[in-house]
């Protein structure tokens, strides 16, 4: 017999035919309503139900719910209580409401019980539980609907439980609201992971039910969750004591009480975020932090209304706090910043991002280095008033730091860079993006180390960054192995010519999108300096590279596995040229908007497609007929056309 009731939360209902959706509150009102069947193939209606008034009313449909409830709660099987559930939505819900708890269990003979279920369940459903024995479920818009949780409450009881809940959107005729998250917490005690999202009619009254059900709940992620308020925020702390990791975000009702609840009750607790929560401001930090038994790892506060006192705490009671993120926190000064760093209690931190805090500047930067002295990966965006003097400043006091990102800063240049990496003797990572400061300037390279430790550097969208700018950079690097200067217009041959030559280590990653004045002399360097290690190539918008580019490529470049010349003067002659190289492992090859690849390539494209599994041709001037064709015959192979 097939499933009545569809665990994967595709569909609403088995049974025939079709069962859709109607609004709650309507169906509860009708105590006596037939639904309608029709013996047809399944399919998805979106016209409403059909609903007809009974004129003979059968001898169990007298019966009152309370009794009705003491039927189901003696169905054991789920396949008895699915089949109950498909008769119609009242019973659904009253099924729904039945706890595991509540569940009368008897021993039952392997031919009345056991093999009855067996042969109720279809083979592939065991598919669907995970290896930890619990299941997930992930319902989104139209789809999100109390009746949905309902049946999935139902329909995962039997089957080692719920795990993992997400709620994304609802239904804006018939959407989740208490009723179907109750469905939840009394049906699934297992449930671990819950995360709403979009959900406005869920509010306290759901979410206590979850506290009440769910003592097991380990992660909570609530976004844009307006009902909800301390109330049910409180309720979790009091009955979750399991709480790992909690998410709030522009819930406007959620402030300080509930989450000095959470601060007090979970103890356990190692991951918080929360952002844009206008009702938050210091009594939750202070809460959060200085509860004797913390175990916070990751903390991240964004557009709070805070100040400098949560930075202080945080500074000095955050002991184990490994990764920190602060974001637009508008009403922390430099003082806070300067606390923070000179407290000497983050010393377990090795990841610290800050995002648009003006109350950074080049003194509190330096405190922070001095005060953290484990930090690894520092990221700073949009920090506006941080300048070369604080860079280096901070370079010198963060000796363990191994990754530097700049993101918006713009009162830094070029000299400070250099200089902090020529401090930095730890330093594997370094990333620009639109740092409108780094502009040429009259070079001064001869008092620099070079950083041997550089791995990976990035620099992008930065206008000012020229060619005079990369060689200075390439003879501080000789140990690069990834190289990013995508949106770097102002470079030529002649500022990226000395980097690839410095460049001792061997290139893996290249990527030179949108590098305007680059020619083929780049890439036949980059083949015979780098053509053994090469892995990755982009040089998408590149419209000078030509033929001669895929020649080299061909003949050098064994390893690559990713190439894209999007863009570039491509033609079927360098297509042939690659079809014929020593290249084993290409996957990936994008030629979109080379307008004179044709259909002459089909036979090259056959050739390469023993280990392409990505082919882009978008905009190239090949017929829908021999793409179709090429298909057809690379079947492994994802084509874009």
């Amino acid at each position: 017999m097939s499933t009545l009731v569809n665990y994967s939360g595709d569909n609403e209902f088995y049974s025939g035919g079709s069962l859709c959706s109607a609004d709650l509150g309507l169906m509860l009102s009708l105590g006596h309503a037939d639904i309608y069947f029709p013996v047809t193939k399944r399919a998805r209606i979106s016209s409403p139900f059909v609903v007809e008034e009974r004129t003979k009313n059968s001898p169990i449909e007298k019966l009152p719910d309370e009794c009705l409830f003491e039927i189901f709660r003696r169905l054991q099987g789920g396949c008895e209580r699915s089949a109950a559930a498909c008769v119609c939505k009242h019973w659904l819900m009253l099924l729904s409401h039945v706890r595991s708890s509540d569940i009368c269990h008897t021993n039952l003979s392997a031919a009345d019980g056991a093999s009855k279920d067996t042969n109720m369940v279809s083979a592939d459903e065991d598919l669907e539980v995970g290896c930890n024995g619990y299941l997930t479920r992930h319902v989104e818009g139209k789809k999100a609907t109390d009746i949905r949780l309902s049946a999935i409450a139902i329909g995962t009881s039997s089957r080692g439980g719920l795990g993992k809940l997400s709620v994304r959107g609802s239904n804006s005729v018939r959407g989740v609201t208490n009723v179907g998250l109750s469905a939840i917490a009394h049906g699934c005690p297992s449930l671990r992971v819950l995360s709403l999202w979009n959900v406005p009619n869920v509010g306290d009254e759901g979410l206590v039910e979850i506290a009440r059900g769910c003592h097991s709940l380990e992660k909570l992620d609530l976004c844009h969750c307006p009902s909800i308020s301390n109330k049910g925020l409180v309720a979790i702390a009091e009955n979750c004591p399991s709480l790992t990791s909690l998410m709030i975000e522009s819930c406007r009702n959620i402030g300080n009480e509930g989450l000095q609840a959470i601060g007090r009750c979970c103890t356990k607790l190692q991951s918080l975020t929360i952002k844009d929560c206008p009702l938050v401001g210091d009594q939750a930090v202070i809460s959060l932090l200085l509860s004797g038994t913390t175990m916070l790892k990751k903390v991240k506060l964004h557009g709070l209304n805070i100040t400098d006192f949560s930075l202080a705490v945080i500074g000095h009671y955050g002991k184990a706090i490994t990764d920190l993120n602060l974001s637009s926190l508008r009403n922390v000064t430099q003082k806070g910043f300067w606390v923070m760093g000179n407290t000497q209690g983050l010393q377990s931190l090795a990841s610290l991002t800050i995002t648009l805090c003006m109350g950074v500047t080049d003194l509190s930067l330096e405190a922070v280095g001095k005060g953290c002295t484990n930090l690894k990966h520092m990221n700073l965006r949009k920090c506006c008033f941080v300048s070369d003097g604080g860079l280096v400043a901070f370079a010198r006091a963060a000796g363990s730091l191994e990754s530097l990102y700049l993101e918006e800063c713009n009162w830094i240049t070029q000299m400070g860079i250099l200089n902090a990496v020529s401090i930095c003797r730890k330093l594997k990572s370094l990333s620009l993006l639109k740092c409108m400061g780094v502009k040429d300037l009259p070079p001064q390279a001869s008092s620099l180390f070079p950083c041997e430790s550089l791995r990976s550097l990035s620099i992008r969208s930065c206008p000012g960054f020229s060619s005079t700018s990369l060689a200075m950079v390439g003879k501080l690097c000789p140990q690069l192995r990834q190289l990013n200067l995508s949106g770097l217009t102002g470079i030529t041959d002649a500022g990226l010519l000395p980097l690839l030559e410095s460049s001792k280590a061997g290139l893996v990653m290249v990527n030179l999108t949108n590098c305007l004045n680059l020619t083929d002399e780049v890439v036949l360097s980059l083949a015979r300096l780098h053509g053994e290690t090469l892995e990755y190539l982009n040089l998408d918008g590149c419209m000078k590279i030509t033929d001669a580019s895929l020649v080299a490529i061909a003949g050098n470049c064994p390893l690559v596995g990713d190439l894209d010349v999007s863009k570039c003067s491509i033609t079927d002659s360098g297509v042939a040229a690659l079809s014929r190289g020593v290249q084993v492992k290409l996957q990936v090859l994008s030629l979109s908007g080379c307008s004179m690849v044709t259909n002459k390539s089909i036979p090259f494209f056959n050739t390469l497609g023993e280990s392409l599994v990505g082919l882009n041709l978008q905009h190239c001037a090949i017929s829908s007929s021999k793409v179709g064709l090429l298909v057809e015959d690379l079947w492994r192979c994802d084509i874009l056309s």
